[in-house]
């Protein structure tokens, strides 16, 4: 494990220590069951899909808007309207900028289920989520031992919401492979989070070792429609797109332009 994702498993293990011990067991249940009902996640029928990524700050870029957590409700109210079929909200404080607080915001402010990203290392972090209106977690399956991810999958789904289990190498690929039996989505994260730098090859290495029954989520380094024509030909079927589109002068623009392309290359394919 590098250094980055061990100092953010800790902070985040941390974090939820402190939450069972500040919070109320019984307070976060009955948040729990009082929250609304997750949206669904919809994949387009053989077609492609963004998961759109709302945030302030990333490790690699650093700041990457101004605003706080009006910008990312802005941001995300964008994205619904452009068409994400998802939204993925930074819930990590110390590297990205995140807070529970923009998870809820958010999941108030736009219909598109919304995904909780963080580094989350502790079953009370998926309640947590669902509490704050998430529908569906991040799941880093370098963060967990193999038991540990099946409970906090297996959670996910008795709570109703999705979870996007994320691999970086084989394996992450073999670590994961006891939930892929689950419905789930399987993600591949091209950025080595040793030295941050994005290996967009990955994607092709990592590609036919997916498990074909479950939608491939290519995650980072996705900056152009172009990038994601080479993905859909690999056989991803979403993306997660983050700090090109908070960057971009048109996120609308460039989100609409994503979709179209995947799902044009996706349909020529079928030609």
């Amino acid at each position: 494990m590098s250094d980055f994702l061990a100092a953010m498993s800790d902070a985040s293990l941390l974090r939820a220590r402190t939450a069972m011990r500040e919070a109320d067991a019984t307070s976060l249940d009955s948040r729990v069951a009082s929250a609304p009902p997750p949206r669904a996640l919809v994949l387009t029928a053989g077609g492609f899909d963004v998961m759109a990524e709302a945030k302030l700050a990333g490790p690699a870029e650093g700041v990457l808007t101004d605003g706080g957590a009006a910008r990312v409700v802005q941001l995300a109210q964008i994205y619904a309207g452009a068409g994400a079929g998802a939204i993925s909200v930074l819930t990590e404080e110390s590297r990205f900028a995140g807070s529970l607080e923009h998870l809820e915001l958010v999941s108030g402010q736009v219909d598109a289920p919304v995904l909780r990203k963080d580094f989350l290392v502790a079953s009370i972090q998926v309640r947590e989520a669902r509490a704050a209106g998430a529908s569906g977690v991040l799941l880093i399956a370098r963060l967990l031992p193999a038991g540990l991810l099946e409970e906090m999958t297996d959670l996910t789904l008795e709570l109703g919401m999705f979870a996007l289990v994320e691999v970086f190498d084989r394996s992450d690929l073999e670590t994961a492979a006891p939930v892929f039996d689950r419905d789930v989505l399987v993600g591949v994260n091209c950025r080595d989070l040793s030295t941050l730098e994005v290996d967009f090859g990955r994607f092709e290495e990592l590609a036919p070792h997916l498990p074909d029954d479950l939608p491939a989520v290519a995650e980072s380094g996705i900056e152009s429609p172009s990038d994601i024509e080479i993905i859909a030909d690999l056989g991803y079927r979403m993306a997660l797109v983050g700090s090109s589109l908070v960057r971009h002068r048109d996120p609308s623009r460039l989100l609409a332009d994503m979709i179209r392309a995947g799902r044009a290359r996706l349909a020529g394919a079928g030609n």
